[in-house]
């Protein structure tokens, strides 16, 4: 049997088998999540094996073209692979027993992510409704939540209480583990969420995402929990980190590198001394995994091209004082720039 999408990562490899064992790239081509499965594809076709857990499940759901059969107990991998002589894994995401088994049984390995990462960059339409879907559940659940945010609630509360609603908004559960900080926490951009209670006057910095139908949003957003007068220096900062995002949404365009990208807020925050506290790149890939190619990094030279989905995330960190993200989900369409989320951007004051 054949699968187009299985097809051209097989042919692109260029090994007599693509095997495929991680969960996330077993997705990518099957449509069906699990915890265990191996995909092979040859010239002739691919097959999905996996346990008795999975069996019925993945007779109904694994996409046409791909046979469904169970994995031979008792059996090794490299003895399933005897036919071949050269192997098609993904290096990055294998772990070393797995390689060496392999190498030891005699194959010759070819490693497979660059095929990967080329056609997961670029969405298909399908790809890009489940994304959007999980960018309104995101952007519903923010939106809901602020008006329940009380005095008092630790960061894990809050923290809970959004994937709650994500969760009420139709997400299968979160793209990561949500960051909350509360107040001088901020000021490490992944803060661990911890019982730190709220208190009026705290800034709030919420970085959060969902999963709907296996693909990822991201999203932060940083405000205030009542105006105590003393944030001058924060609101001023805040000001110009939007300026920043904004700015990637207006001038980013497709044919542009990922250099080129994190360069337009990163020259920008620098006009007023902030660079040197925005301590991460602009942004990354956004799909199945909440990390993936592309990246809009110092470094990147990838060319970004409609279809792509990636997140634009400028953010300044003062040590013991505060932190600003300001991060949305994009993607680019008609080479220009689209945001998939926007529960708004301007300070909030709650």
């Amino acid at each position: 049997m054949k699968n187009l999408l299985v097809d051209k990562i097989y042919n692109a490899v260029g090994a007599d088998a693509l095997v495929v064992t991680q969960t996330d790239l077993a997705f990518y081509l099957t449509g069906f999540e699990s915890s265990f499965g191996v995909l092979i594809a040859d010239g002739d076709g691919s097959t999905f094996l996996t346990d008795a857990r999975y069996l019925e499940a993945a007779k109904s759901r694994v996409r046409s073209g791909i046979a469904v059969e169970e994995y031979p107990r008792g059996e090794s991998l490299a003895s399933l692979l005897k036919k071949y002589s050269t192997i098609g894994i993904s290096l990055s995401k294998s772990t070393a027993s797995e390689y060496l088994a392999l190498k030891n049984a005699g194959y010759e390995i070819i490693d497979c992510t660059p095929a990967f990462e080329r056609a997961m960059a670029v969405k298909s339409p399908e790809e890009l409704n489940s994304i959007k879907a999980a960018c309104i559940a995101a952007d519903s659940a923010f939106t809901a939540l602020l008006p329940r945010i009380k005095e008092g609630m630790s960061e894990n509360d809050v923290a809970a209480l959004l994937e709650y609603l994500m969760r009420q908004y139709g997400a299968s559960g979160t793209s990561f583990s949500t960051i909350c900080a509360f107040g001088a926490n901020a000021s490490v951009p992944h803060h661990e969420t911890d019982n730190t209670r709220l208190k009026f006057g705290d800034i709030v910095l919420i970085d959060f995402g969902c999963k709907v139908g296996g693909y990822c949003s991201d999203c932060t957003r940083t405000f205030l929990f009542g105006d105590d007068g003393k944030h001058g220096e924060f609101k001023q900062a805040y000001e110009r980190v939007l300026t920043a995002h904004m700015l990637v949404k207006e001038k980013f365009k497709a044919g542009m590198t990922g250099r080129e990208g994190d360069a337009i807020a990163r020259d920008y925050l620098k006009t007023y001394g902030l660079d040197k506290y925005f301590t991460h790149s602009l942004g990354h890939g956004i799909g199945i995994n909440i990390h993936e190619a592309p990246n809009l990094s110092p470094k990147s030279e990838q060319i970004f091209e409609d279809g792509m989905v990636f997140s634009d995330e400028p953010g300044v960190y003062f040590e013991g004082k505060f932190g600003i993200r300001i991060e949305d989900t994009v993607t680019l369409e008609g080479g220009k720039v689209v945001s998939l989320t926007d529960s708004g951007k301007s300070l909030k004051i709650l």
